[in-house]
């Protein structure tokens, strides 16, 4: 599984530079709830809603604007100035003193993170060709989210332990300073001549053309909704579910949800070698929906322990992985390289659709309903993406033979 980063100096270094990129991020999202409780006080909530709200508006509706253009700019250079604008950014945050200053930047910094994630993205599949390599640098970037989710938090506690949370910021922005020396460090190729001349609403909108014009691709958008869903529960509303229920301890149960994903990313590189996308694809579309729905169904009956949020948590999470892993196979295969960086755009945009529908709907209806009511509504969500899953994607179509 780690042969790309052993064998491919430049993968090595794209690697690094996303893991250190993912460190800062996390600082910063520790950091801001405490800026924002700082400034908003027991109001605070309200503003990280707000916050999580435009960074999912710029990632729907930035993301294909960029997408259209970037194929034609040299790659290295539009990364390397992404992380030099994002570390700029932070840095100005501890110096906010009104809320309406944290909107505004958090808008500037999402919408350089949705320039620079599907550009990122894009340039995977041409630094590693053989589709063998690739897929183990798929698993390789699930392991880099699921560790920051991680690691984050630990991180962020002990530098807590030593400096205020104003610091935590200057850390992000060391995080983004490293990740673009290493991606000016990794000799990425130049752009090549645009081929096309398109209209801006032709450029815009192509990757999201191609996206839909793929039943595959349409398919697994059903499935995304299925985890966006039970995974948005899993954010939103695990800390309710354990301080109000459970009285644990919330990073065991997040954990533990990270813990199924990054298993299911290390086997899925073989797995991947003897069964189709879509069976592994389908397979954790099910596995989220069976979870949800039966767990749904038991606390309505019968108290929550501990033993069944970690076991449903952890199979959440090996659903999870088994959906988003295999996708960037089927977008290298869906449109040639110079559109690459448009349809990883699409993709970007058109799942965080998803992500914009589930976030505020585990949120309030977790409020509104209960936890055990909810957990199961978010069942009976994710076998509707399943079944759009299947109804857009027949057997027998890409990504469903060897």
């Amino acid at each position: 599984m780690f042969t790309p980063l052993v064998r491919n100096r430049t993968y090595r270094c794209l690697f690094l530079a996303q893991l250190l990129s993912l460190m800062g991020t996390g600082l910063a999202t520790v950091a801001l709830g405490l800026l924002a409780y700082d400034l908003a006080g027991a109001d605070a909530g309200v503003v990280l809603g707000t916050a999580l709200f435009i960074k999912m508006v710029a990632y729907v509706f930035v993301a294909p604007i960029v997408g259209g253009y970037v194929g034609t700019l040299p790659r290295r250079g539009v990364l390397v100035s992404l992380d030099l604008a994002r570390a700029l950014i932070v840095l100005a945050l501890p110096w906010v003193d009104q809320i309406w200053q944290i909107y505004v930047l958090i808008l500037v910094l999402q919408v350089a993170s949705a320039a620079f994630t599907p550009t990122f993205q894009a340039t995977i599949p041409s630094v590693l060709p053989d589709e063998e390599e690739y897929t183990k640098a798929l698993s390789l970037s699930r392991l880099a989210y699921d560790l920051e989710n991680l690691l984050s938090p630990m991180l962020a506690a002990a530098l807590l332990a030593v400096m205020t949370f104003h610091w935590l910021f200057a850390g992000t922005a060391l995080g983004f300073l490293a990740s673009a020396a290493l991606v000016g460090a990794a000799g990425l190729a130049l752009a090549r001549e645009a081929g096309r001349q398109d209209s801006f609403f032709q450029r815009v909108t192509r990757g999201i053309r191609i996206y839909v014009s793929k039943p595959y691709l349409r398919g697994f958008l059903g499935f995304n909704l299925a985890i966006s869903g039970t995974s948005a529960f899993v954010i939103v509303n695990t800390v309710v579910f354990v301080r109000v229920l459970l009285g644990g301890d919330v990073a065991i149960a997040l954990g533990a949800f990270g813990a199924g994903s990054m298993a299911s990313a290390f086997v899925l590189p073989r797995l991947l070698n003897h069964r189709s996308e879509r069976a592994v694809i389908s397979a954790g579309g099910i596995l989220t929906a069976v979870v949800f729905s039966g767990l749904g169904a038991i606390l309505l009956f019968q108290s929550a322990s501990w033993t069944l949020l970690l076991a449903g948590w952890l199979l959440a999470g090996v659903g999870f992985s088994a959906v988003l892993t295999p996708i960037g196979r089927l977008l290298r295969r869906a449109a040639p390289e110079d559109d690459l960086p448009a349809i990883f755009a699409a993709q970007f945009a058109l799942t965080h659709v998803c992500w914009l529908i589930t976030y505020p709907l585990a949120g309030f209806l977790g409020d509104a309903l209960g936890l055990p009511e909810t957990v199961l509504v978010m069942g009976v969500v994710a076998w509707v993406g399943v079944g759009i899953g299947f109804m857009c994607w027949p057997a027998g179509k890409i990504g469903d033979t060897r």
